[in-house]
């Protein structure tokens, strides 16, 4: 057996997202080309005889900070030494960067002895909303503007003007509460395999949070809503179960390195658990 890394180019990603929907993570419908644009070079894949057998995202945000996700090996493939492989070959990417993580409670143990600590859980939510959204002034669609890009800087830890330049555009349904001129928080809609999910949700108060929560619910028509809400975001969550959504299966937030200093408590759902 003969095993090459490399980088993955963009049809690579696809298929590696295909491989997160086939895990059960319901991946959006086009992430691959939003992924991707985050960071061409931070995706990596293992190949056998021309095949991919494994891949990772080890997404480089700048040179202080970056972020391991999409970590899976072909199941036909397991144990044979490809997922070791592609994960040495992302962390070595990203070198001396704080490098974040969400990880499943089976492997939470394992990125401890890596070196990952926690510091929140998160809760994924889903089920379809009980009520429709009435009208709200406040709420107008938004895309990737010099305010938008500022204030999700307040809530992510490193710049990511190439990632939000796809991912705050159609087809997806990017929405902010805005008054006297000012964003009070911002929330994106996209399709999934299964329904829609919500990421981020940025706000300033549990009320613009909920607001926002009900617009794009109420934009993104009849099906599921997912969303990865941090235990940090108060009684969000008690908001999210009276809405009729249920909690989950669960993830922690890891850091290798120091932990970012940011707004906590103004995170009400988590981009992704594949780029942070």
């Amino acid at each position: 057996m003969r095993r090459t890394i490399r980088t993955l180019a963009l049809e690579d990603v696809k298929i590696l997202v295909d491989w997160a929907a086939a895990e059960g993570w319901n991946p959006g419908v086009g992430d691959a080309v939003a992924f991707h644009a985050a960071d061409p070079e931070g995706f990596i894949g293992a190949f056998v005889d021309g095949e991919m057998v494994a891949g990772i995202s080890a997404v480089a945000y700048g040179d202080d900070f970056g972020f391991i996700g999409l970590y899976i090996c072909r199941p036909d493939r397991r144990g044979e030494g490809h997922g070791k492989a592609v994960w040495d070959a992302g962390m070595a990417r990203l070198g001396d960067r704080t490098i974040g993580l969400d990880g499943v409670v089976e492997q939470q143990a394992n990125y401890r002895s890596m070196g990952f600590a926690p510091v929140y859980r998160t809760i994924r939510f889903v089920g379809t909303p009980n009520a429709p959204a009435a009208a709200d002034s406040d709420i107008c669609v938004i895309g990737p503007e010099a305010d938008v890009l500022d204030y999700d800087s307040r809530f992510f830890p490193a710049p990511r003007q190439s990632f939000l330049e796809h991912w705050l555009r159609p087809p997806h349904v990017a929405l902010a509460i805005v008054r006297d001129g000012a964003i009070k928080g911002y929330g994106v809609a996209r399709r999934c395999r299964d329904g829609c999910k919500i990421g981020p949700l940025f706000a300033n108060s549990l009320d613009a949070a909920s607001r926002l929560f009900a617009a794009l619910a109420n934009a993104s028509g009849p099906g599921n809503i997912h969303l990865d809400v941090p235990e940090t975001s108060g009684s969000f969550a008690a908001f999210l179960s009276f809405a009729g959504l249920q909690p989950g299966f669960e993830t922690a937030r890891m850091y290798k390195g120091k932990a970012p200093q940011l707004a906590q408590f103004g995170v009400f759902a988590i981009t992704t658990l594949e780029l942070g």
